[in-house]
């Protein structure tokens, strides 16, 4: 493997870890919004249906970040965001309609 494939995989892998649809579809629901609380999003939940878009939008609507770094990110996330929830949009569809919303604040069971 040369440097320049291992970067790119490495790129590639980063920019997918930081992906809301690899965030909400790939975790359990307190990990998927472990970032939202994290940021204080305003969001009280997200549906399960193009969640990643769902999860970008709540990162936006939360106070201000102070590094300036998180806006561009989500900005940069939401096109591939948009690309992975429509692949997996038979999953979530069934996903919604089994489990509904996603809880940010609040999670059954734990008062």
């Amino acid at each position: 493997m040369t440097i320049k494939t291992a970067i790119t995989i490495g790129a590639f892998s980063l920019a997918l870890a930081g992906c809301g649809t690899a965030v909400t579809v790939l975790q359990d629901d307190d990990g998927a919004t472990r970032g939202l609380r994290k940021q204080k999003t305003y969001c009280q939940s997200i549906p399960r249906i193009y969640s990643g878009l769902a999860h970008d939008f709540c990162l936006l609507h939360a106070p201000p970040d102070p590094t300036g770094i998180l806006v561009p990110v989500v900005l940069l996330d939401l096109t591939l965001s948009g690309v992975f929830d429509t692949a997996f949009l038979p999953y979530t569809i069934y996903r919604q309609a089994v489990d509904g919303n996603i809880s940010v604040y609040w999670r059954p069971g734990r008062g």
